[in-house]
């Protein structure tokens, strides 16, 4: 086996089939864990599932009912559920050893010289790469380390509508108040300025651009800007928990240039847009715009396996030994996984196929005969719709409703936004162009039956 097999050969063929979900067996695990999980759990709430199995773009729940999964773990699962070429190499390298703090390893190394590969150019060939704790938060809390270790500073600039993670670092770069308003005290000195919206900000893509940048420079510049000491500026490429909202062209090299002119790290959030999600390996190269430390996550550990990473430019490279730390940045298995996910990726073209068929999707949706679609956005495998009521404004109910109508016929798909008024796809990059046919027809039914419900 080279580079595994084609993607037409990964799913399970009865896909889509359901019966009257959710069934039994499900709903007596459900029951189980609502009586001695945690109160914090809350996936199941939106789609009442337990899964059994999965391949490919395809998952089983434990009843034998078989889906097509538009959502892939949150964009976890790029190169498929079950990825035998991933599996393959996880299964050798499980044999042998799992865990090595920050002990050389082939695996580790392969990783890193692969991820230098795939890096932007700016980066690839003059970075460093640093692992920490087995999540995306905690590549976050790596790049918030490094900003202040190499500026001095104290203060971050973030957007509002991003998510960067549950972590006390990372919740305060996030701007949703009611995910952190409990936790209070976090960091102090982090600014949310506004990120280009021009659907829900009703201006031009220009004005939109113009109006954050000019918010932004004056959050830094500005002498009565109000962030007295700043470190370093983090954004999402293409926000995606905030509802798949994608930048107008201008945005992200006008970050570059207020960093440059400042003297401040510019951090990408790579964790759910990255790694081919977008169509390109990072969403930033459609701008052509090179940050100085880029997180990513999520896909990286290949099918599943918890892993992250903080890559940067190796002149921040000033962190002396130990300086920053953590238990699972030794993960050879997961390593591994990334390596091989990378390959199967590169050999099976999947950046072209996730761009052709991000398209086919996306046009699609913008078929639906609904006034309530207000807008289709997003780039490769990463798309959002959004959906407004009468009178324009976010109707998270209709999305639920759409949701609840794929689940019922055997196609799982998500929500976001500010408001949950966004229908998410973040399939695996798998996906083939028959199976989004048939979960598009089945979508475009959904909105259809909510469009007559409402």
């Amino acid at each position: 086996m080279t580079a595994g097999p084609p993607i037409d050969e990964l799913h399970y063929e009865d896909a889509p089939t359901v019966d009257d979900v959710p069934g039994p067996k499900t709903r007596s695990l459900l029951e189980k864990q609502r009586e001695i999980d945690s109160s914090a759990v809350a996936y199941p709430e939106d789609i009442p599932i337990a899964f059994e199995e999965g391949r490919g773009a395809t998952v089983r729940d434990a009843d034998g009912n078989t889906y097509i999964d538009m959502f892939a773990g949150i964009g976890v699962l790029n190169v498929g559920h079950a990825n035998p070429y991933v599996l393959e190499a996880v299964h050798e390298q499980a044999d042998k050893f799992v865990h090595t703090v920050d002990f050389p390893t082939e695996a580790r190394l392969e990783l890193i010289e692969k991820l230098d590969e795939i890096a932007p150019d700016g980066l690839r060939g003059e970075n460093r790469v640093v692992f920490g704790g087995p999540t995306g938060s905690d590549a976050i809390e790596a790049s918030i380390k490094l900003a202040k270790y190499n500026t001095g500073g104290t203060g971050l600039v973030a957007f509002r509508g991003g998510y960067h993670g549950p972590t006390s670092g990372a919740m305060s770069l996030t701007s949703n108040k009611g995910f952190k308003e409990r936790y209070t005290p976090l960091l102090p000195d982090v600014v949310h300025a506004p990120y280009p919206y021009p659907f829900r900000q009703d201006k031009s893509p220009d004005a939109a651009v113009d109006h954050a940048l000019e918010e932004v420079q004056a959050i830094v510049e500005d002498p009565y800007g109000g962030l007295a000491n700043p470190a370093g500026i983090v954004v999402e490429p293409i926000q995606g928990e905030g509802g798949i909202v994608t930048p107008p062209e201008g945005f992200l090299q006008g970050l570059r240039d207020i960093a440059d002119d400042n003297g401040l790290p510019l951090v990408f959030d790579e964790i759910q847009s990255g790694l081919g999600r977008a169509g390109e390996w990072w969403a930033a190269d459609w701008a052509g715009v090179t940050p100085d430390v880029m997180t990513s996550a999520k896909a990286l550990g290949g099918i599943g396996f918890p892993l992250s990473a903080t890559i940067y430019h190796e002149d921040l490279d000033t962190w002396g030994s130990g300086d920053h730390a953590g238990t699972y940045r030794g993960h050879v298995v997961g390593m591994r996984a990334g390596t091989r996910a990378i390959e199967y990726i590169q050999e099976h073209d999947l950046l072209a196929h996730a761009r052709d068929l991000g398209e086919y999707i996306r046009g699609r949706l913008r078929e639906a005969p609904s006034e309530r679609l207000g807008e289709v956005r997003g780039a490769g495998l990463f798309i959002g719709a959004e959906f407004v009521d009468e009178d324009g404004e976010p109707d998270g109910d209709f999305v639920d409703a759409v949701q609840q109508y794929c689940f019922e016929r055997g196609v799982l798909v998500w929500t976001a936004g500010r408001h949950g008024n966004v229908l998410r796809f973040l399939p695996p990059l798998v996906l083939t162009h028959e199976l989004a046919e048939t979960a598009l027809d089945v979508v475009l039914e959904a909105i259809d039956h909510a469009d007559e419900a409402a």
